[in-house]
């Protein structure tokens, strides 16, 4: 009963609208539309994200929950990082006897050839970060994608003052090793920043105020400072920070001054980053003419209702697609999706589903919530079908359900360990409707996690998105009295060798996804 319009040569020659037509350009033949039905724009908003919750949770909620709209289509955004817990840098060398030494671990002394022994003695540091300065961009924890190592450009510490005081760790490995002790360092004087052996560094000059007595600079590694434990390795984006750099790390652990002493030095850092985004136009068409409109059908009556409802989850089904695997594109005017997003900036793990155990997951948990590291955990975490259910069997989905008959033909559910039974850590405390989707919440010791399926994933080698609702949002372009927020225009098209009107609808939207901070955003892939 109803024609299928492809934009092709079929209706080239009739009055079209927008890019319904090869052959017109947007409103060439104007004159054979109906004005009143052309100008008027129903908008949908939020009413398209109500169509099947189950098959589109992202859009669901980035559409309810996390939307901004936009008065531009490429629109920016700043990102804002403290500073305060990021005090810290790496020892990467330092004076012995007036030389340079970056091939010993051994502390020495600078203004003598002995060791360091007691308090009072001096020494020279050369501190190398691992992050830079401006935006305090820090690594991602698994993304290669503008990793940096440590003493690359830009991360050079612009923090020490003098008067601070600063804990040096320290091993009694020779070459460098475990942390044993920590040496206490007041700073007396703070150099420019340098390059020494190709990493850039400031030199740090200082009195040790506690001898903690191993002298082997934890930094060190073999003789070179390696904190991925390979000779010359200063990569670090790959590297857990409570096992393996925080161990090597010199903070800042206060000041202290004289009495009747003026006003200190200060730094000044700068937090602030950018970026911005792209919206992409999604549209959807549906024709019918009068005629059939107005036909009574066996089943569905009315032909144009059961279409128009189709196509509203059709282009529903489409947004979400695009903004889970989009590219951010102005050559193409497409937006960026969150598994691309989340693969080029964000945390990566792997979950090979037959063979990760719990504890392996809560490793993953562990370094992605780590505070030292990131202060937002992700919100949501969206799921394939077969993740789904390996959450749910990890977490007493099985125990929680499976009872005994007894010999009474009593049925009980084991709901609590019997003496002598072990528990686990990670337990599903229950299931709910959020914005009316599907919701399992998983207890873990790193906190309560909310899981939803998305069918979207299956067939991928994406596992599980992890997302932080707060930190990305829908961005509808709006403004001027304009909404392109999921309108639908209409129109009449007059076919002129029949005159017979065809009502002609276009469902709309013109939006963009905004992500920002990394690591609150996590992806677990299956390879």
């Amino acid at each position: 009963m109803a024609d299928v319009l492809y934009g092709g040569n079929a209706y080239s020659d009739y009055g079209s609208i927008g890019s319904f037509s090869d052959a017109d350009s947007p409103g060439s033949s104007g004159s054979d539309l109906d004005t009143g039905d052309l100008r008027r724009k129903f908008n949908f908003g939020d009413r398209i994200s109500e169509l099947s919750l189950a098959q589109d949770p992202f859009f669901r909620f980035v559409s309810m929950a996390a939307k901004k709209p936009t008065d531009d289509p490429q629109f920016k955004f700043t990102e804002k990082r403290g500073s305060w817990n990021k005090r810290y840098a790496y020892v990467m060398g330092f004076v012995s006897n007036g030389a340079d030494e970056f091939a010993d671990a051994e502390l020495d002394r600078s203004d003598a050839g002995a060791a360091v022994t007691a308090a009072g003695q001096k020494v020279e540091l050369y501190m190398a970060g691992d992050y830079k300065s401006a935006g305090n961009l820090q690594n991602v924890y698994g993304q290669s994608g503008g990793a940096m190592a440590v003493g690359a450009s830009g991360t050079a510490p612009a923090f020490f003052l003098p008067g601070q005081i600063i804990k040096v760790p320290t091993s009694s490995t020779a070459g460098g090793g475990a942390v044993t002790n920590y040496h206490l360092v007041k700073i007396t004087a703070v150099g420019a920043e340098e390059t020494k052996d190709s990493k850039t560094c400031v030199k740090v000059s200082g009195e040790i105020v506690k001898d903690g007595g191993d002298n082997e600079l934890a930094s060190f590694n073999t003789n070179n400072f390696s904190p991925g434990n390979a000779a010359g390795d200063e990569t670090v984006y790959d590297l857990s920070i409570s096992e393996a750099l925080e161990y090597k790390r010199t903070y800042v652990v206060g000041s202290s001054f004289d009495k009747g002493t003026g006003y200190p030095e200060t730094w000044k850092d700068q937090p602030y980053s950018t970026g911005y985004g792209q919206c992409q136009i999604w549209k959807t068409s549906m024709v019918m003419d009068n005629t059939d409109r107005a036909t009574v059908l066996k089943y569905e009556g009315n032909e144009w209702a059961r279409i128009w409802k189709e196509k509203l989850i059709e282009h529903k089904w489409d947004i979400e697609q695009s903004l889970l695997f989009g590219s951010q594109s102005d050559a193409y005017r497409t937006t960026q999706g969150a598994v691309d997003w989340i693969l080029n900036n964000g945390n990566i793990f792997a979950l090979p589903v037959n063979t990760k155990s719990q504890d392996g997951f809560l490793d993953d948990l562990s370094n992605l919530l780590d505070p030292r590291y990131n202060n937002a955990a992700p919100t949501m975490f969206f799921c394939s079908t077969a993740v789904y259910n390996w959450l749910h069997k990890l977490s007493g989905y099985f125990s929680n359900n499976v009872g005994m008959v007894n010999a009474a033909g009593t049925y009980a559910v084991q709901q609590a360990p019997a003496a002598g039974e072990g528990r686990v850590d990670m337990t599903m405390t229950g299931k709910k409707k959020v914005l009316g989707v599907d919701v399992t919440t998983i207890s873990t010791v790193y906190g309560d996690i909310n899981v939803s399926r998305n069918v979207h994933l299956d067939g991928t080698n994406i596992a599980m998105l992890g997302v932080n609702m707060k930190h990305c949002s829908y961005r509808p372009l709006v403004g001027n009295g304009i909404n392109r927020d999921t309108s639908i225009y209409v129109g009449v098209q007059t076919l002129e060798n029949s005159g017979v009107d065809r009502r002609v609808d276009q469902i709309l939207t013109e939006a963009g996804m905004e992500f920002s901070m990394p690591e609150a955003h996590a992806i677990w892939k299956t390879s």
